[in-house]
């Protein structure tokens, strides 16, 4: 019987699996009890240990596939189907694992075809299978691959102690309870889609409302429906703010959420003005990374200030360090510095790269590379990274995020980014990267640069500006500021 069956330690819901609904996509859905089931089958079929990749579509398969392995203890190599197929090698060469879970119906790509294949099934089997033994929690549960921006992808790999710090320290911050059903469209390869969005819930009782792509009349409906929380990321949220003003259903759905959280980049201030203007709503940003899950959150009962991700979650520590690794104490919303964090939400090491594991700490504190102040309350500011978005000009150290929000204020620019580049005297100038509104005048350079000056400050004013139709961005819509300059 289910009940003689080991207690999941990651989802306690399904060691007593009931008739709720637990995954939904599109007409597709699983209860706990039958996700127990087919999970349960599978993870069966799973060596502990062994790593199994998973092609992972926006797909229930998906889903059912990475909880059965964490079930079985075999870590998860989930595979973005839109890799290349040079950095789709090296993670499968580098990862090793024993097989590759996917839908019965996906088309794999050559960098595949050596490994063993297995097919994902969502009909429950004819008989029940007893949830295996779970490993310990420092096992590997985890690993994502970094975005290589000097080399290939590294590994991070998360153990089982990662995923639950944080999805619980979210529990507190978000009030996350069974209750909810969380909406998003989010890719299933990343912490933001797969961990939070597909794992959290799952941890909680609650369940999974995915909209299989990303629309604003599928949020619409969803939160019109049972959809109690909204994940999303700045695109997306770039996408409402562009329609609600002009769409009473959808901001009254809006409205109607407990929670709309944005993640993987900062949302532009004036979106979010946008969208409380229509809707009331307003949106909570969260900080995180893959080797770190997430760092910082505004509380569901706390201030939601937009342009600050809020405060560090339960069991994080933070810091912010000077360029010679010394403690910043200023809380005054205007000094920058490095964010270090530690805590058991971060990863062990980048997988066979120990040289990359140790640079990447100080002590016990890891190394974000992210720069933020710290307003007198707290609450964090993310003012870029520190290799692209932290600008020495004139002998200013100025933040990408400030004057990329400045930008956005002005009504002919859709879409601004912000870089720095070599000038003989002032070490660095400013750079402003625009997309005008569609069917807008194209604003001149001298009036953005007088247009972030009264803003900001005349130091801060871009002293270059270049026009493109659109900016580059990757599947989580993160702008990619190297290629600006390629």
């Amino acid at each position: 019987m289910r009940g003689e069956s080991p207690v999941s330690t990651l989802f306690p819901a399904l060691s007593t699996p009931s008739a709720k609904t637990a995954l939904r996509f599109g007409e597709q859905s699983l209860t706990y009890a039958e996700l127990a089931d087919v999970a349960g089958a599978l993870a069966g079929e799973l060596a502990p240990g062994r790593r199994v990749a998973v092609w992972a579509t926006p797909t229930m398969e998906t889903s059912v596939a990475v909880v059965a392995a964490l079930l079985a203890g075999a870590p998860v190599v989930p595979l973005n189907p839109k890799t290349g197929e040079r950095e789709l090698a090296h993670i499968i060469g580098d990862s090793e694992p024993a097989l590759v879970l996917a839908e019965h119906r996906a088309e794999l790509p050559a960098a595949l075809e050596t490994l063993p294949r297995a097919g994902i099934d969502t009909a429950p089997p004819p008989v029940t299978v007893p949830l295996p033994a779970e490993p310990d929690e420092e096992a590997p549960a985890v690993i994502v691959y970094t975005s290589g921006t000097t080399g290939p992808p590294k590994g991070a790999v998360l153990p089982r102690r990662a995923l639950t710090a944080t999805l619980d320290a979210l529990q507190d911050a978000w009030q996350w309870t069974e209750e909810d059903v969380l909406v998003h469209g989010l890719p299933l390869f990343h912490v933001h889609g797969l961990i939070l969005g597909v794992l959290g819930p799952l941890r909680r009782a609650g369940t999974v409302h995915h909209l299989g792509r990303f629309s604003t009349e599928g949020v619409r409906e969803a939160l019109d429906g049972d959809g109690t929380m909204l994940f999303g990321v700045p695109t997306m949220y770039h996408r409402i703010a562009e329609e609600v003003g002009g769409n009473g259903q959808l901001a009254k759905a809006l409205a109607g959420a407990r929670l709309l959280v944005s993640g993987s980049a900062a949302l532009p201030v004036h979106d979010h003005e946008r969208i409380a203007a229509a809707s009331g709503a307003r949106i909570v940003e969260r900080y995180g990374m893959t080797e770190t899950l997430m760092n910082t959150s505004v509380r569901a009962d706390g201030e939601r200030r937009p342009g600050t991700v809020g405060l560090p979650l339960g069991g994080v520590e933070l810091r912010l360090v000077d360029e010679d690794g010394r403690t910043l104490d200023a809380w005054d919303g205007e000094t920058v510095g490095e964010i270090q964090v530690r805590g058991r939400n971060l990863f062990t090491e980048y997988l066979n790269r120990p040289d990359a594991t140790a640079e990447a700490f100080d002590g016990g504190w890891f190394r974000t590379g992210d720069m933020a102040t710290r307003d007198p309350d707290g609450y964090v500011r993310i003012v870029g990274r520190k290799a692209t978005d932290i600008i020495k000009s004139g002998g200013y150290k100025i933040g990408a995020g400030e004057i990329e929000n400045a930008l956005l204020e002005h009504p002919e620019v859709a879409e601004a980014a912000v870089t720095g580049e070599s000038d003989d005297d002032l070490g660095e100038r400013i750079v402003a990267w625009i997309v005008p509104v569609p069917g807008a005048r194209r604003p001149g350079e001298q009036e953005l640069a007088d247009h972030v000056a009264r803003q900001l400050s005349p130091h801060k004013r871009p002293r270059v500006v270049r026009f493109r139709e659109a900016l580059p961005r990757n599947d989580m819509g993160k702008l990619m500021k190297r290629a600006l300059h390629e």
